[in-house]
């Protein structure tokens, strides 16, 4: 079977996800949805990169793309700074009848306990009223905090705490809006930005937790956050800007489920813009890496080190997260109605092999 698949944004995300969409066996590429008017007309090949023509021109009319009754659109659009327009953007797609697999607003991969019901509500009721379902998801949060842990803790006799971290250098990450505006770095250490205000780790991964807690089939007491952040030893540069001495240059952060007056189920972010800063920090597989801990019995440590064609750690864990939900999409057209998320889904695998 062929799904016909509306492609919706052409950022970080979204192009690779054409790529994907273009080299996925049981995939078809029916549209490509811009918001930036200089895109429109351009071919789907051209916006991703791919040095050829797909035959498929982006545009800026999403009733156009909706009205072509696709079986999936992969919505890769940025939510972090427009969550309001992004919910009722899944909401009008799903009304339309058309099955969502999208990389945000990623509290809504598990949002029992995380975001109250008139948030996560209408959502629901949409895809009940268009007979549709949404999936949200990506590599973190995604792969790397549910299926990946899940699976190790299938090989425990005991399981004390499970901790996902995700350990990258960001400095080649090129997205100034979300290394400088949302993770504050390159900012005054006394600045709190939008990530580390009061509640936005826990909207933003007490997901993870709750969703690990969930497939453990352990209910939580509650959920805490904690950060650190260290200053840049020196003025340097990065791919999407300069960083000033002083300014904020490393994060650490976590996010806890917390049962009987201790963390169970832990994530834990350590990011870096150069490789010297935070030494006593946890260090990466490489550049980059995903790791699980499972302390129990036995005690196991699980690296997935992300390394792109182009050598580089945050090529990687983009298309990481794009092919995650390409991936999904028969499956996801093949569930039922309603707010999914990755435990009620089978086995996703990538489909066939080069050559």
């Amino acid at each position: 079977m062929t799904y016909r698949v509306v492609q919706w944004s052409t950022g970080n995300v979204g192009r690779h996800a054409i790529a994907g969409i273009d080299a996925h066996p049981e995939l078809e590429l029916a549209g490509v949805w811009v918001s930036n008017p200089d895109k429109a007309g351009r071919d789907a090949g051209e916006l991703a990169g791919l040095g050829r023509s797909l035959g498929v021109q982006a545009t800026t009319d999403a009733d156009a793309l909706l009205a072509l009754e696709p079986d999936c659109v992969v919505y890769t659009a940025m939510a972090d700074d427009r969550l309001t327009e992004a919910l009722a953007d899944l909401r009008r797609i799903l009304r339309a009848g058309v099955n969502v697999v999208s990389s945000s607003p990623v509290f809504l991969q598990f949002p029992d306990g995380v975001v109250p019901e008139e948030v996560s509500g209408p959502v629901r009721a949409a895809a009940a009223e268009g007979g549709a379902s949404l999936w949200v998801n990506g590599v973190d949060p995604g792969f790397a905090n549910d299926w990946l842990p899940l699976v190790l803790t299938g090989v425990c006799e005991r399981i004390d705490e499970v901790r996902c971290y995700e350990i990258l250098d960001y400095s080649t990450y090129d997205n100034r809006k979300v290394v400088f505006d949302i993770m504050g770095f390159g900012a005054p250490l006394d600045e709190t930005p939008m990530l580390l205000q009061p509640g936005v780790l826990s909207l933003a991964w007490g997901s993870v937790v709750r969703q690990l807690a969930a497939g453990l089939g352990v209910e939580l007491d509650s959920v805490a956050e904690s950060f650190e952040r260290l200053p840049a030893p020196s003025t340097f540069d990065i791919s999407c800007g300069t960083i000033r001495e002083g300014t904020a240059a490393a994060l650490r952060f976590e996010v806890r489920g917390m049962r009987g007056g201790r963390p169970v189920c832990v994530l834990e972010h350590v990011t870096r813009l150069r490789a010297d800063l935070g030494p006593d920090w946890p260090q990466p597989s490489g550049r980059g890496c995903y790791r699980v801990q499972v302390t129990g019995e036995p005690n196991y440590t699980l690296d997935l080190r992300l390394v792109g064609t182009d050598g580089d750690h945050n090529t990687a864990g983009l298309k990481a997260t794009a092919m995650r939900l390409v991936n999904a999409i028969p499956a996801v057209v093949a569930a039922p109605p309603g707010l999914l998320t990755a435990l009620d889904l089978p086995l996703i695998t990538g489909r066939g092999l080069a050559g």
